[in-house]
């Protein structure tokens, strides 16, 4: 895994087991799971019996090689790794605590609440960042446990990160003095026995639909007790109200917008708001800017072909080429045959003629895509609002929120979607 994977599998995974060990579950539904780095790492790390689904064939025996590999060398190098995780996730946490500095508004009045509708709510209130306080107070308590002797099967529970920490108090259902400890251990004990069916679905960087999909099915499904998605891609997402002129499927799913409010308002996004929100804006104010000259290529590459081939719309995508070209005329010469097109229509001095001509209005395109950036943050907002909304809309979910999983430089799509049935069995 390259330096970001390795930070997005880490953080989630911690989180996930979490989830799984509140919950009392051990499957875990991973959806989208790609070459499988998230779903190998959750059952090697934590013990846990991940399911993979992907649409690519290709990842799919890619992920079970690899797979088998890991599996080769992971008990020469972790030989402890699989029991401590097994011991901890025997450990239930004795109480609720919600650490200092982390707000979680979770109460039963403002759950119910839309934001969308509450101009005055910050687009970040509730939402615990994992990434930065949270999980830095856990590991400076990791590090003086680590200080002090101690057992081994005690170190592990210290040193993960658990979902309780950052729980609503009133998440959990209160139990009663008068429930008798018969009654409840028959309680536990059958949940015990319906536990073998039920998972945890969980989803990191789902692409366009399948992040909006994979929430319907949690609350479409009693089995699947609680969700973990983090969605990409936006400018794949189907919305309902984009191309309203179009023949539809009245009961067709779309991506967007999920919750009623945005539904009865028709809200529509398009396409090149999608496209803004998947820009990084937090890259951008580190110094990592835009890529400028590859994106002013492609805008005076579209002008060739809309002139000479009379094409102004293509359904073809040129893909990421740039990096692979030394010029402008490579670059479009080598567009132009992945495309179809017949290359002896424009001449060298054709194309050449259009980067001169072009080349004094870079500046306006990179100020146009600096607005798009900074933009970016209130689109993609929206668009994980809407589905937090549908969540809480939903009868059978408990509890539900967005999280700041990761650093947003690293991982740009750094929010988590979680949710709760009310049925999740703490043990």
């Amino acid at each position: 895994m390259n330096t970001k994977k390795s930070h997005e599998v880490q953080a989630m995974s911690e989180l996930i087991c979490s989830i799984a060990d509140y919950c009392g579950l051990k499957q875990i539904i991973d959806v989208g799971s790609g070459k499988g780095y998230l779903s190998s790492f959750l059952s090697l790390k934590y013990g846990l019996n991940v399911y993979g689904i992907d649409s690519s064939n290709t990842n799919t025996h890619g992920a079970k090689e690899r797979n088998r590999k890991l599996k080769k060398h992971w008990s020469l190098y972790h030989p402890h790794s699989r029991a401590d995780a097994n011991g901890w996730a025997s450990e239930r946490p004795r109480e609720l605590k919600v650490p200092k500095g982390v707000e979680c508004k979770g109460d039963a009045e403002s759950v119910q609440r839309s934001r969308l509708g509450n101009p005055d709510l910050s687009a970040t209130d509730g939402l615990p960042d994992f990434s930065g306080s949270a999980i830095s107070v856990i590991r400076k308590q990791q590090k003086n446990v680590l200080a002090q002797p101690a057992e081994e099967e005690n170190l592990y529970f210290e040193d993960a990160f658990s979902l309780i920490d950052f729980l609503p108090v009133d998440a959990i259902e209160p139990t009663s003095s008068q429930v008798q400890n018969t009654e409840k251990s028959g309680l536990r004990k059958e949940r015990r026995n319906t536990a073998s069916k039920d998972c945890l679905m969980v989803g990191l960087h789902t692409c366009g639909d399948l992040a909006p999909s994979t929430l319907r099915i949690f609350t479409s499904k009693a089995e699947v007790k609680a969700v973990c998605s983090v969605g990409c891609c936006y400018h794949l997402l189907s919305e309902e109200f984009e191309n309203q002129h179009k023949d539809r499927c009245a009961n067709e799913n779309w991506g967007f917008p999920m919750c009623h409010y945005l539904k009865e308002e028709r809200w529509c996004c398009g396409r090149n708001a999608r496209m803004s929100a998947c820009l990084a804006l937090q890259r951008v104010a580190v110094g990592q800017g835009l890529p400028t000259e590859s994106l002013f290529y492609r805008a005076v590459l579209q002008n060739i072909i809309k002139d000479y081939y009379g094409i102004s719309k293509c359904e073809q995508h040129v893909g990421k080429i740039y990096s692979k070209c030394s010029s402008f005329l490579e670059y479009v010469r080598m567009s132009l045959k992945k495309l179809g097109l017949d290359e002896s229509k424009v001449s060298e001095e054709i194309i050449m003629d259009y980067y001169e001509n072009y080349k004094p209005r870079m500046n306006e395109l990179e100020a146009f895509n600096m607005l798009k950036v900074v933009l970016a943050p209130c689109i993609e907002t929206l668009i994980l609002l809407d589905r937090l909304c549908y969540l809480k809309e939903q009868d059978g979910v408990a509890w539900s929120a967005l999280v700041k999983l990761f650093d947003p430089v690293q991982s740009p799509r750094c929010y988590a979607v979680i949710a709760l049935k009310k049925q999740c069995d703490r043990g």
